[in-house]
Order: C-alpha cells, then sequence, then structure tokens
C-alpha cells in the first residue's frame, strides 16, 4: 500500500484539543474523506436493518458510527469497532409536510426523491454528499439568515440505545438530542419537515471591497435566500459572493462595488467550476443550486483541512475584521474561506442554540502543522464575540472553554449518562471534550 501522510490521533497534546504532529502512517486504510485522518481501527460492521443492527449493538463493548466520514476530527473515531449504516438509505414514509428516511440516506439522494415527487428541503449543505444523520448529528448547516440548520428540519428521530432498544424521540427530548455528537445511541430513521419544491437562481460576483461590509453587512447576507462570501484575506477583499435566489433579483452588473460574473466560477478562483452547481442566473431545482457542488463530482478541493467558528450575528463584521488582522499568517496556509449566516434554534449542542450566527469558515491546504499553530491565534482573536467550533471540523478549545460557550453543556452531559451509562458510545474525542 501507497504510505500516506496523516494526522496520528492515539496521542494528544496536552494543550486542549489540538492533535499531536502529523507523522507517517502506512499500514492504515481507513481514513476520512479529505485523506488527513486515520482511523483508529479499519474493524467496520455494516447493517441493512435494524433488526440486523441490534444484537450486533448489544454484543458491543464499545464502538462508533461511520457516516459519510467528512469529519476532520476524531469525532466519529474508534480504537475498536466501527457500525456503518450505509446500506440503509430507503426513504420509509413522504407524507404532505414530512418524510421518513433511513440514516444512511445521503442529502443528494433524498433531494432528488423529493424533487421527484413535488417536495424540497428548506436547505441544504455546500457539499450533498453527506449524510442526513451525519449532518444533523453535527448541526451541519448551508446559508440564509432566515435558514436554521440542517438540524431544524427534524421532527422525530428513532435510534438504539446501548441496550439494543429501540426509542423514538419527540418534543423536548428531542430537542435535547437531535444534535447528539454520537453520543446517545444509533441513529436509525429521521422525520424531516418538507415544503413543496421551488427553484433556485444562482448569482455571482467578484471582487467587493471588504469595507463594504462595514455599513452593508445585512444588505448583503439578505440579497438572496442564501448567501455566501468567499475571501482569502488578501488586499482587504472579498473574492467571491455567491448569491442564491428563490425570488426576483434584479441582478445588477455591479453590487456594492463587486462586479457580475461572466463564467461559471469554483469559491477557489484557480480550480475549473465543472463541479460547481450552475451560476448565471440559470433557474434550476432547489437541490442543484443551494450545495456549491454537484452529487456526482469531488466537492470542493479535495485534499484540505477545515476550521469553522460560528459569532453571533451582531458581531459578525468585528468579528471579520479580527480574523482580518491575521491575513500575514493565515493567507499562505489557506485555499479559501467562506462566510455565511444562519438562524438560531433551541437544540441544545447546536452552535447556533439561541444565537442567530455568522460562520467563519477555512478551508486550508492540507499543512497540519501550520494550521495546529493558527488555530490558538484565530480562536484568541475572536474569544471576544464568544465563537463556537464546528464540531466535526479542527479547532484547539478544551472543554473548559468549550464548558462556557454552552449553556446546555452540564444537561446535555447528563443526558449522555443517562442514555449510555457504561460508555459504549464513547471515544477519545467525547472524553476530551464532552463528557
Amino acid at each position: 500500500m501507497k504510505k500516506r501522510t496523516f494526522i496520528k490521533l492515539s496521542s494528544l497534546m496536552a494543550a486542549g484539543s489540538l492533535f499531536s504532529p502529523l507523522i507517517d502512517w502506512a499500514q492504515q486504510d481507513l481514513t476520512n474523506w479529505a485523506g488527513n485522518l486515520a482511523y483508529g481501527t479499519s474493524r467496520l460492521k455494516r447493517v441493512s436493518s435494524v433488526e440486523e443492527a441490534r444484537p450486533w449493538i448489544k454484543a458491543q463493548t464499545r464502538f462508533k458510527v461511520l457516516g459519510t466520514r467528512h469529519c476532520f476530527n476524531d469525532i466519529a473515531d474508534s480504537r475498536d469497532e466501527f457500525l456503518s449504516l450505509e446500506p440503509m438509505r430507503k426513504v420509509v414514509a413522504l407524507h404532505a409536510n414530512t418524510v421518513t428516511v433511513e440514516a444512511g440516506i445521503r442529502y443528494g439522494e433524498l433531494a432528488v426523491y423529493l424533487n421527484d415527487r413535488g417536495f424540497a428541503l428548506h436547505n441544504l449543505a455546500s457539499l450533498p454528499h453527506i449524510s442526513v444523520a451525519g449532518g444533523c448529528a453535527t448541526a451541519t448547516h448551508g446559508s440564509g439568515v432566515h435558514n436554521a440548520n440542517l438540524s431544524s428540519a427534524v421532527a422525530g428521530m428513532e435510534l438504539l440505545t446501548a441496550s439494543g432498544d429501540l426509542r423514538q424521540l419527540s418534543g423536548e427530548e428531542l430537542q435535547a438530542a437531535t444534535v447528539h455528537l454520537g453520543a446517545l445511541g444509533v441513529v436509525t430513521h429521521l422525520t424531516l419537515a418538507i415544503q413543496p419544491t421551488y427553484q433556485v437562481r444562482q448569482y455571482v460576483y467578484e471582487n467587493m471591497p471588504m469595507s463594504a461590509l462595514e455599513q452593508h453587512f445585512g444588505e448583503i447576507m439578505t440579497a438572496g435566500y442564501s448567501v455566501s462570501l468567499f475571501t482569502d484575506w488578501k488586499n482587504r477583499n472579498i473574492n467571491e459572493v455567491w448569491i442564491k435566489c428563490r425570488d426576483a433579483f434584479a441582478a445588477p452588473p455591479e453590487f456594492f462595488g463587486a462586479t457580475a460574473a461572466t463564467r461559471n466560477l469554483h469559491p477557489i478562483h484557480d480550480i475549473s467550476a465543472d463541479n460547481c452547481t450552475p451560476q448565471m442566473g440559470v433557474p434550476g431545482p432547489w437541490h442543484e443550486r443551494l450545495p456549491h457542488f454537484k452529487m456526482g463530482f469531488t466537492p470542493s478541493s479535495g485534499k484540505e483541512l477545515q476550521t469553522e467558528y460560528f459569532v453571533p450575528l451582531e458581531h459578525a463584521y468585528e468579528a471579520i475584521k479580527a480574523v482580518e488582522q491575521l491575513h500575514e499568517q493565515v493567507s499562505p496556509h489557506l485555499l479559501i474561506s467562506e462566510i455565511r449566516c444562519i438562524a438560531a434554534d433551541d437544540f441544545w449542542m447546536s452552535p447556533c442554540f439561541r444565537r442567530p450566527s455568522t460562520t467563519i469558515h477555512f478551508t486550508w491546504k492540507p499543512e497540519w502543522e501550520a494550521v495546529r499553530q493558527l488555530l490558538p491565534l484565530i480562536e484568541a482573536q475572536l474569544a471576544p464575540f464568544h465563537a463556537r467550533p464546528h464540531w466535526g471540523k479542527l479547532f484547539a478549545m478544551d472543554k473548559t472553554k468549550l464548558e462556557a460557550l454552552y449553556p446546555k453543556m452540564k444537561d446535555f452531559r447528563e443526558l449522555v449518562r443517562s442514555y449510555d451509562p457504561g460508555g459504549k458510545f464513547r471515544n477519545a474525542w467525547l472524553e476530551r471534550l464532552i463528557v
């Protein structure tokens, strides 16, 4: 097997949640999507039904559920066993306002199914490749000032407990458990709110002065149903503005100092736009415009690291300026940054818990040692704004800092103990940061 370089997760640095330096790992072939992380075991059990999963779960001492492997840290890692529900990808029931699906289905697959029948989800993430269960477990999101994260569509959830019992969640229990970080059990089915299908047009503008955000951030981010800003933090410039519209958009030739693109673009300017969803205002179904990348193509750049922080919407510009002050350190190791807005929700462990948010996302070059040193600097700059990290990406905060950021952290810890008293679903990530 060809030798590759991965993050080794078996030994952690003393400082918070930082991983150890990169090392050569020649014998492990089970990795995450980006290839930056080698999992602690290759033992993986695939199941195609609840009946098949239940006895296996009861027989295990400790294991983790492994989804589409899009997390960049060890949140889903295991040194013992993995369980995969990837074969469980059926739509179980479709009603006027909800759809119930098996946990292994991917958003791209579900979106096509719904659209063909005249329905839609309220939003999608940048990548349609992720599973519904995994996206909801980590509070994955799309964009839109009035759009809450993907978890906000969850109207019901079914999971298998450590003892193999099947549990139906609703009401306050669902609110506490939807963003569960893999700590409560094996989610087998989810019921999601849906709506009638709709069309979206996507427009891209280039080179907006960052200074435009100071007075016009709200106008810019509400110009469409979903808006993303891309920057490499050079020259006090927003490289690209992506505006996705459900309603009419005048599409002026200039937008707050930015000029309309004359061709389809990739967020990373030097990469071909072939993998990206259509732009130039051409209308299309919601699921072919809301993600940045097409389902059948390699998303983003492929080999990369990712980090993301959520700050209160009212502090968006100040937080952006705080990061911009680090441009000389950040830019050499960066592929691109994306800035988005997400509505508040009431899920205990969601980064948007009771807080409308702006996210500052970093897609890094695969240069872990440099990124490892940058994360504490970025977090220090964002500390005055009480920035919360994306659970599935790379960050340096420790348990003490996280607990101060999440008002329901102690309650969630008690919930974990009640659902999983023997620690069957725990791993190093949970023990280091949550429980």
